[in-house]
């Protein structure tokens, strides 16, 4: 091995296990870890520019400032009051109904925000029919999360894997591309988790624990941002939620049509928000939740730091000898499974970095389309049900309806397991070797 090998190696280490020792806070762990190969000369500092300039940085920040915008105006509030009433007149059919349209909602916006909003909702309305909460905050944060799996922007692991992706020289995604791999991992959780969550947790709905304010929530690692800044009631104002509303969905059309990467479509409709004063700029800046946004920016100097130093394709040729005797689809099911258990113990940044520049050498290897392995990271990358810790909704829902760890045990690996088999299934079929 190099000398820049080996430090990229020593940092990698270090970065895992403080994010597994979860004492400080992931974006500082991440930022560290790009100081260190700064100064040893590992990557330089045009390369760590780039990386925050990157175009995944720049869409999720302008995606956040136009959910504050939609926020702000109170048209979520009022598609929370309208979500009420359906609920009150259906009793549990409508509480399923409001979490299929949060997860609607997912595909398009960020899901922390979304599953801080509407967590304490639904816990109020459950417990205004009488039904423990518990049987649907969990199935809340697992939906959101799958919905966010159907399109490019709906989780920011797609928009980091799509990123390093073209870092590697392969083409972007289109906005609806992971759409057929997507869909069906969300329907075939949501029919799971309507049929069996509640029965798997029948034991610890019958022993409630206390429910936490979702003002209360202090999320290890920092990776949720300020909550408070999704829970406060807004008061309707109709022409700024128009005008937020048509951004948003011109945003999103500019980009599925191929008009313009969803980098630049959705920067030109943040910043037309703040000219049209929608949202002032100090708003805007509240809402970017820049520890999330930093925490990505140091995984991809990392992730950069893997490619050049050679680390990555050490990697490779390591998995790619215990595969060699195996076809593509044995080395798709291997990688979609160790990046689902990297999931469950890291942050999903973290594993699309690691984890997407060997996709796409370990496809090369064996003459194949890196397109099914990029895929398979994306899903794998965000699908991580099993531990309370495995995605930021879960922390969410973990501390507010009071679960036991073994809670998400239960519910959560069968769920792993079912969507794993369907993303198999879809990939082979959507996207060919």
């Amino acid at each position: 091995m190099t000398i820049d090998q080996v430090l990229t190696l020593i940092v990698l280490v270090a970065i895992v296990a403080a994010l597994i020792w979860d004492k400080v806070r992931s974006d500082v762990v991440a930022l560290s870890g790009a100081a260190v190969l700064l100064i040893t000369g590992v990557v330089r500092p045009i390369e760590v520019q780039g990386a925050f300039a990157s175009p995944a940085i720049i869409a999720l920040a302008s995606l956040f400032v136009i959910a504050y915008a939609l926020e702000l105006s109170g048209l979520l509030d009022r598609a929370i009051e309208a979500a009420v009433k359906m609920c009150k007149r259906l009793g549990s059919a409508g509480i399923w109904l409001m979490l299929g349209a949060i997860g609607i909602v997912s595909c398009f916006l960020n899901s922390t925000p979304i599953v801080v909003l509407g967590a304490p909702v639904v816990r109020d309305v459950a417990t205004a029919l009488k039904l423990p909460p518990k049987r649907y905050l969990m199935p809340l944060s697992y939906i959101t999360v799958l919905t966010g799996c159907c399109t490019l922007i709906g989780t920011s692991t797609n928009l980091l894997v799509d990123d390093m992706a073209r870092v590697a020289g392969q083409p972007r995604f289109g906005m609806f591309e992971i759409t057929p791999v997507g869909l069906p991992m969300a329907v075939a959780g949501a029919i799971y988790l309507f049929l069996f969550s509640g029965k798997l947790m029948r034991g610890s709905i019958a022993d409630p624990a206390p429910i936490a304010n979702v003002r209360e929530i202090d999320v290890p690692g920092a990776q949720i941002g300020d909550s408070s800044l999704f829970a406060e009631h807004r008061p309707f104002q109709p022409m700024k939620a128009v005008i937020a509303f048509g951004v948003f969905v011109g945003a999103i059309t500019i980009a599925a049509a191929g008009i313009a990467p969803i980098a630049a479509s959705a920067f030109t409709g943040a910043v037309l928000l703040i000219l049209l004063r929608v949202i002032t700029a100090d708003e805007a800046y509240g809402g970017l939740r820049p520890q999330i946004l930093i925490l990505i920016a140091g995984m991809v100097v990392i992730g950069m730091a893997m490619e050049q130093s050679g680390l990555a394709a050490e990697a490779t040729e390591a998995l790619v000898g215990s595969m060699q005797e195996f076809g593509p689809l044995t080395a798709l099911i291997v990688l979609y499974g160790i990046t689902m258990v990297l999931t469950e113990l890291l942050s999903n940044a973290t594993v699309a970095v690691l984890v997407t520049p060997i996709a796409v050498a370990l496809a090369e290897s064996l003459g194949v389309s890196p397109r099914p392995f990029l895929v398979a990271v994306m899903m794998a990358g965000s699908a991580a049900f099993a531990t309370p810790f495995g995605y930021q909704t879960n922390v969410i829902v973990y501390q507010m309806g009071g679960y036991r760890y073994m809670d998400f045990v239960k519910v959560g690996l069968p769920l792993n397991l079912i969507t794993y088999a369907v993303a198999i299934l879809a990939i082979q079929t959507f996207f060919p070797f």
